[in-house]
């Protein structure tokens, strides 16, 4: 009942049951993990796209 009177006694239920929904907790050191692991797919896919240019006598990829 204090609740209420110090909220001047209004009864809207927003003020008393919070209707937000958590967020979803996300595992950084996964993301990061899968991160690293794009980035050397990357590098690999790079090297052998670089080797078909080279065979070809055109410019390599950064």
């Amino acid at each position: 009942m204090e609740k209420i009177a110090d909220n001047d006694f209004n009864l809207n239920i927003s003020r008393y049951i919070s209707a937000a929904k958590p967020e979803k907790e996300i595992d950084l050191g996964a993301v990061n993990a899968a991160l690293v692991g794009l980035e050397k797919n990357i590098e690999v896919a790079t090297m052998r796209h670089n080797e078909f240019l080279e065979e070809l006598g055109l410019p390599l990829l950064p």
